[in-house]
């Protein structure tokens, strides 16, 4: 087996301009580092369109992308929109996004590019969006929603497009048909653009690494297309919602909301959803990490309306059998199992069974005896991390450790003060006995709590964190070579 080692750092968080982090230039010059640093891996947060929060684990499909990635400036090279450089101006600051101007900013650039360039690809976006069976359903949800005031599909004003009554669509599909066609347009473009850079790092010899939640968000086209694969009652509304239970993260739980599935009926049907899903993540990626693995083994069921989740019981899942039909389907896909938190018997025996690796998080590994995070404890089939997106980066968590938590640190790596603990955590992975090693760029950089990328269970705060174009300089790329190369992780 290969020793490879890889970067975390989500595409949003590249440096650029148009106040966030793009598919572009910066995307292919991150590529060229990883390359030149003997990484062989990219992972990535999950890539479709952010809502309320600017969660990537709360999108409003499983299938499409975030127009917000397109790069505009490659779209003007190419000669499908033009515009003025000042207009891609946004109220971002170099290493913070602002959402709200950078999705005006896009809107009307994507809007621009459709009025200038639809004719001439209209070929290329219908074998497209013939080619892709969710698109159509996404583009009229996604027109609809934004008729209706960006509402959620719950509350939109006609029952006969909650239900998906025939003759509703086909009205709605004719009055919006132009919208409908902008939708489709950008998601072409979007496809275009991840399938070039997708191109570009196999013939670097790295691997997209794409993070898919186990969930999908109750306002989504996932749920509006498909009600029967949820527990949703006669109106739509869910029964029972997803979360954890009081944990690491937050005392009250993690109340996600997302609405569980109907395992009855997708184990009726031959798990075809999850099937399809999946195709499209083998797509997309060289490798998939289910976030929240767990769930397929046993899933925290919360009532729908409750103001927290100290109140759900847990219900065992099909994972074994969903798992069987994805292996024969799907034989080739390289699957990761994010096993971080609840972890009892159950999920033990399907991670198991499943041969998947799991995840070591160093961050974690200096508390209690017998911690299965700290490197003594990992085994080489496994995927460690210095930490992940959900907790704080290196250096911050030390910030706040107790002293007992700094003695462990600093007998297991080595640091010395805060001014090399981050260096020496990535050390300390590189140099363990874990196949493949992950680094979050911001512990590559050595920074502080204030690159964070998201607190749990809160909102307006996360997501923000960009790299700057002076941080990847030849200086980091010679230092995390030298590391590869001294760990064994250089060449598969």
């Amino acid at each position: 087996m290969s020793r490879l080692s890889g970067v975390l750092l989500p595409v949003f968080s590249l440096p650029g301009q148009g106040g966030i982090g793009s598919l572009g230039e910066e995307a292919y010059r991150f590529a060229d580092f990883l390359h030149e640093s003997g990484c062989h891996i990219w992972q990535v947060l999950p890539m479709g369109p952010t809502g309320y929060g600017e969660s990537p684990y709360q999108s409003t499909s499983t299938y499409a992308g975030n127009p917000l990635l397109i790069s505009l400036e490659t779209l003007k090279r190419e000669g499908l929109v033009t515009f003025a450089e000042e207009e891609l101006k946004t109220a971002s600051s170099p290493d913070r996004i602002d959402y709200e101007s950078v999705r005006t900013v896009h809107e009307r650039l994507l809007h621009r590019a459709f009025s200038e360039s639809y004719d001439r690809l209209e070929a290329d976006i219908r074998a497209f969006e013939k080619s892709q069976s969710w698109v159509h359903d996404f583009a009229l949800f996604t027109a609809l929603k934004k008729h209706f005031g960006n509402a959620a599909w719950q509350s939109w004003p006609e029952e006969g497009l909650r239900l998906r009554r025939p003759r509703e669509l086909a009205e709605w599909e004719q009055k919006l048909s132009r919208e409908i066609a902008y939708e489709v347009f950008v998601q072409y473009l979007f496809d275009r653009q991840w399938e070039r850079l997708h191109a570009y790092c196999r013939r670097l010899d790295i691997r997209l690494f794409g993070d898919m939640p186990i969930y999908v968000a109750e306002d989504s086209a996932d749920t509006w297309t498909n009600p029967r694969v949820f527990q949703l009652d006669r109106n739509r509304v869910p029964k029972r919602v997803a979360g954890v239970p009081p944990d690491y993260f937050s005392a009250d739980g993690q109340l996600w909301g997302n609405p569980l599935y109907n395992w009855t009926y997708l184990r009726l049907t031959g798990f075809a959803w999850w099937v399809q899903r999946m195709t499209h993540m083998a797509h997309m990626y060289d490798i998939v990490r289910i976030d929240h693995f767990i769930g397929l083994a046993n899933y925290y069921s919360i009532p729908y309306g409750a103001k927290n989740a100290r109140i759900g019981k847990w219900v065992n899942a099909p994972g074994k059998a969903l798992l069987k039909t994805l292996k024969r389907r799907l034989p080739d896909l390289s699957i990761i199992a994010e096993d971080l938190g609840c972890v009892n018997d159950r999920v033990r025996r399907l991670i198991d069974w499943s041969g998947y690796p799991g995840m070591r998080v160093l961050v974690f590994g200096f508390e209690g005896e017998s911690n299965v995070h700290h490197p003594s404890h990992w085994v080489p089939h496994c995927v460690a991390y210095t930490g992940t997106h959900d907790n704080d980066t290196v250096v911050g968590f030390l910030k706040r450790a107790s002293e007992e938590v700094l003695a462990g640190a600093r007998a297991t790596t080595g640091m010395t003060d805060l001014a090399d603990a981050a260096h020496a955590f990535v050390h300390t992975a590189l140099a363990s006995c874990a196949d493949t090693v992950i680094i979050p760029m911001q512990d590559l950089l050595g920074l502080d709590n204030r690159a964070r990328m998201n607190v749990p269970s809160t909102i307006g705060t996360n997501w923000l964190w960009r790299m700057q174009e002076t941080d990847l300089t030849d200086a980091l790329s010679s230092w995390l070579k030298d590391e590869n190369e001294k760990t064994g992780r250089m060449t598969e």
